[in-house]
């Protein structure tokens, strides 16, 4: 059994370990070309109301997957969105 201690010390290495994991996660990190890009899509969301897009590539990923999830594709929640919006097109 581990004492109070050891219980203290496992605790601020998970929580150690599950911030440097979400700063990692951050736009920044990523290519300008990419954080561009996320920026428009983001905009155009805005301007939608946050409704779905009539075109899939309006379409968030969450949004894509009920849709593939409807459609019976199967591997659906493995994929990207890019995936997701091929295997669509290839199911219609």
């Amino acid at each position: 059994m581990a004492t109070k201690k050891q219980t203290a010390a496992a605790k601020r290495n998970v929580k150690k370990a599950q911030k440097a994991a979400k700063d990692q996660r951050t736009i920044a990190h990523l290519p300008k070309s990419t954080r561009r890009e996320l920026g428009r899509q983001a905009a155009r969301g805005r301007a939608r109301g946050g409704k779905a897009g009539r075109t899939l590539e309006d379409r968030n990923r969450e949004q894509l997957y009920a849709e593939a999830k409807k459609r019976g594709i199967p591997g659906r929640s493995r994929m990207g969105k890019w995936e997701l919006i091929d295997a669509i097109r290839a199911d219609r």
